[in-house]
């Protein structure tokens, strides 16, 4: 294992123009590995069918080993397979640990969709289809960054392609155990973020933690007709509504207090960007304080997801006993999830409305990650992204979380990790039209193939 070296000089021009040639020459049969492996509906999580998960992960084994990788499937007891791909370096050689994952959301209503989610389609510079960008095109990525150098890599590769992410990766920690040594490494590449915009790459340096809780509230015993005690005896779904709307400010800023909070993120985010990637209506308000981007990557947040009461349809004139509501909570890359759950659950709890009985259940919950910024292996990546993208790349939050990077970070704490992807502004991954902006992707592709360029001249 490598101990860090100066940053390679930089990549001889001829070198680079033959790399970009032989991606360009490789990517019709990327794309085309890329549909059919977007074709099988791997939704990972328990109510959909498993089998699809285990097809899945059977073709990412077939392409892995196609690009000279020695491949085993792997499972840690009943969860879904991730497959390991091993790929010897010259002698002295960094290794290099490529992350991607193979699972994908569910699709949700297809009437949602202009095309069908699992038959990925072209239109313009775009490719939609559920997974055709989270994450089967980071594996593509990998995949294609082995052809470029038909099996002999300038590093010591291995690939590592999880079954699992969308589910919440409850097999990684067992995986990562059983697999310690054959996946070391000296730099992990996570194919699993996005660029600033297309044309302009980023290296996503900060990401937020994230936990869910469900609430459940009760004011009665049973249902009771609305008319002989309504006015005197609260119904849940309206001491629901008065708990939940505790939980934020005027302003919308969260109402919770002991959590940290940053406002330090300095990137321009222009309203009017902002307005068109989220698709916010015209003349609705952002909510908090502070720059754009501190309210996205490092300020906590909260959102209501999902809401258990009768419907509009199927409602009656009923006083309702109970009510149910699942929150998600996004916290500061290094707030403890312990804490925060504990701050929410206190919070709740004194301010149930009218003495209504409140508990609160939380689900998951992962951690956030601050990544370094200085080092070889990052100021390789930098290279690598201005290489292909003929542009220097941001440095940038992002507002989500990636639990399994602190997994990582725990396991290869020596390792530096890179965090990169596919994904652009209008991508709308876990959306309905989720989608690839196929030019971006090949600077990806370009960009993965010389960053392990450059990294194998750091030898030991």
């Amino acid at each position: 294992m490598s101990t860090g070296q100066p940053t390679p000089p930089d990549l001889d021009p001829s070198r680079l123009a033959a790399l970009r040639a032989r991606v360009d020459d490789l990517m019709p049969q990327v794309l085309s590995d890329l549909t059919d492996l977007a074709r099988i509906p791997s939704v990972s999580l328990p109510s959909f069918d498993a089998a699809h998960v285990a097809a899945s992960a059977d073709r990412v084994a077939e392409l892995l080993r196609g690009a000279g990788a020695q491949v085993e499937v792997v499972r840690a007891g009943d969860g879904h397979p991730a497959v390991i791909g091993r790929v010897p370096g010259p002698p002295g050689a960094p290794t290099v640990l490529l992350y991607a994952h193979h699972d994908v959301q569910p699709p949700g209503a297809e009437s949602d969709w202009d095309t069908p989610p699992f038959e990925p389609t072209p239109r313009g510079d775009r490719l939609f289809g559920r997974g055709v960008a989270d994450d089967k095109a980071g594996i593509l990525a990998h995949v294609a960054a082995l052809r470029v150098f038909d099996g002999q890599p300038p590093v010591n590769v291995v690939v590592f392609v999880e079954g699992e992410e969308e589910a919440g990766s409850e097999s990684l920690p067992a995986l990562l155990a059983e697999h310690h040594e054959a996946l070391a490494c000296d730099a992990l590449v996570i194919a699993d973020s996005g660029n600033w915009d297309i044309g302009t790459p980023a290296l996503t340096t900060t990401l937020r933690g994230n936990l869910r809780v469900v609430v459940e509230l009760r004011t009665l015993r049973h249902g009771v007709h609305s008319g002989m005690f309504g006015g005197l005896v609260p119904d849940a779904i309206t001491a629901m509504c008065r708990l939940l709307a505790t939980l934020h400010h005027d302003d919308g800023s969260l109402a919770l207090t002991g959590l940290i909070e940053r406002d330090d993120a300095q990137v321009d985010y222009p309203p009017e960007r902002m307005r068109a990637e989220s698709g916010a209506l015209d003349g609705v308000e952002f909510l908090g304080e502070g720059t754009l981007a501190s309210r996205l990557w490092t300020k906590p947040a909260l959102t209501v997801i999902g809401i258990d009461a009768p419907s509009v349809d199927e409602a009656a004139n009923l006083l309702t006993p109970v009510c149910r509501a699942k929150l998600s909570m996004r916290i500061a890359p290094e707030e403890d999830p312990q804490h925060a759950v504990e701050v929410l659950t206190e919070h709740l709890r004194a301010h149930a409305p009218w003495g209504a009985h409140v508990e609160v259940t939380p689900t998951d919950s992962g951690r956030g990650f601050t990544t370094t910024t200085d080092g070889p292996y990052v100021d390789a990546a930098r290279a690598a992204f201005a290489d292909a993208w003929q542009t220097e790349p941001v440095e940038a939050g992002i507002g989500g979380s990636i639990p399994f990077i602190a997994e990582f970070a725990e396991a290869f704490p020596q390792a530096s990790i890179l965090v990169t992807g596919v994904e652009d502004p209008d991508t709308r991954a876990h959306g309905a039209n989720e989608s690839l902006h196929v030019p971006e992707f090949a600077r990806v592709c370009l960009a993965e193939a010389v960053l392990l360029e450059r990294l194998g001249a750091l030898r030991t």
